[in-house]
């Protein structure tokens, strides 16, 4: 590689050389599509996957060709006035809700630090240190509404720490970070739930100068050198609260945290400009998204005696599912050479699979079986997107083509 391919590289974020990767191979090996194409093809492998694919992973899609045909020195064919059009006429007839992420509230994440607490005074060494490191993610996620790929970026050497004081964090790139210049973050210490004190508590406790500041730990309570990946960042979320006894513990994902802290923040009066300066987000929209307004009807049923009735209608609409789940996988490299297959494998089975109670199914070693817990059909459909995301991100990182399947034995639905 050369410099300037080095440079070039650099300019563009990994989640997205893996998303455009991911279309492009989707293109040429699923679709049997050609490059380069021609805005014909592109609006026929739109109307395609209309039925299938979200109108947000078409465009990704279409982000990913567009790249590569731009790159190659080719006319970008996605910026055709019937391409567009097609588009936009599937978004019209296959309207999609936005799914959201289940944010941890404050009372939550009071259950979540004494259950670290615990698992610190009484847990064996590997319970306390991975409680103490657990403490400090959720705690920075949470006040800080960091993304999880920017909680397994954070760096010793970017963070100054002083307690009953404060702390000042370095993230040098994220996803809203266009201009590459890094941004400066502030998180206050407090008298309880704090930050500052989780994170110093846990830079002590693992002996940490300098690199990342999580990481992972073995099976003997040893520090690894590298950073958490991520995708596991979903996992322990998860597993915190459900050793917490939190309900529908396996409903919170990645975002519940900065959707918690935007929740949270806009009950105590917030306005929105301040709240976007805070977290990072560039326009209303996307911090709306983040935000649970309070229900405007709330007082009308508690004065009229409806609120009882409504709770218990809710609390049986959103009870508990847990549904058993078989899981096909195949990995292969991208050339002969690679061999990271296994490598992928393993980390697909111990950070997407395991959470959900994997077990392994005939000599193969492709089939298994999960248990994932989920409160109606929607919120499993949103759990198996993201898991297969997951899935598929590990794959490309690890140069492997990943055909992965998960069915409903009882009702015979797929997800691919």
């Amino acid at each position: 590689m050369t410099d300037v391919d080095h440079y070039i590289r650099a300019a563009t974020r990994d989640n997205t050389r893996l998303s455009y990767r991911a279309a492009i191979e989707h293109f040429e090996s699923h679709w049997g599509g050609f490059l380069p194409t021609t805005a014909d093809s592109v609006a026929r492998y739109l109307v395609d996957y209309a039925n299938t694919l979200s109108v947000n992973t078409l465009r990704q899609r279409l982000a990913g060709l567009a790249a590569w045909h731009l790159d190659q020195g080719f006319p970008d064919p996605t910026k055709a006035p019937h391409v567009k059009k097609v588009l936009k006429g599937i978004a019209e007839l296959h309207p999609v809700v936005q799914k959201q992420a289940k944010p941890i509230q404050l009372d939550q994440l009071t259950l979540l630090v004494n259950s670290f607490d615990r698992f610190i005074e009484n847990g064996s060494p590997k319970e306390a240190l991975q409680s103490i490191r657990d403490k400090a993610l959720l705690l920075i996620g949470f006040w800080r509404a960091f993304r999880s790929d920017e909680l397994a970026r954070l760096c010793v050497e970017h963070i100054q720490a002083e307690a009953g004081k404060g702390m000042e964090i370095f993230v040098p790139r994220s996803k809203g970070d266009h201009s590459r210049l890094g941004r400066r973050y502030k998180a206050p210490a407090l008298q309880q739930l704090c930050p500052v004190e989780a994170y110093l508590d846990w830079i002590s406790a693992a002996q940490l100068q300098s690199g990342p500041v999580f990481r992972s730990i073995n099976r003997w309570g040893q520090v690894s050198d590298d950073a958490l990946h991520p995708a596991s960042i979903i996992g322990i979320i998860k597993k915190c609260c459900t050793q917490a006894d939190i309900d529908e513990a396996n409903l919170f994902s990645s975002h519940s945290l900065r959707r918690g802290f935007a929740t949270w923040a806009n009950a105590q009066g917030w306005d929105t400009k301040s709240l976007m300066e805070y977290v990072g987000w560039k326009d209303v929209q996307s911090a709306m998204r983040y935000i649970d307004t309070p229900d405007p009807f709330a007082q009308y049923r508690s004065e009229t005696g409806m609120a009882k009735g409504t709770a218990q209608i809710e609390r049986e609409e959103q009870q508990s599912i847990q549904s058993l789940l078989e899981v096909l996988l195949v990995l292969e490299p991208y050339s002969k050479l690679s061999k990271r297959t296994e490598r992928a494998k393993k980390m697909i089975e111990r950070h997407c699979l395991s959470p959900w109670s994997m077990k392994k199914n005939g000599s193969e070693g492709r089939k298994y079986e999960i248990t994932v817990e989920h409160s109606d059909g929607d919120s499993l459909d949103e759990i198996l997107d993201e898991l297969l995301h997951q899935m598929h991100q590990i794959a490309s990182e690890n140069q492997c083509m990943l055909e992965v399947n998960i069915r409903d034995p009882r009702t015979d639905k797929h997800w691919d």
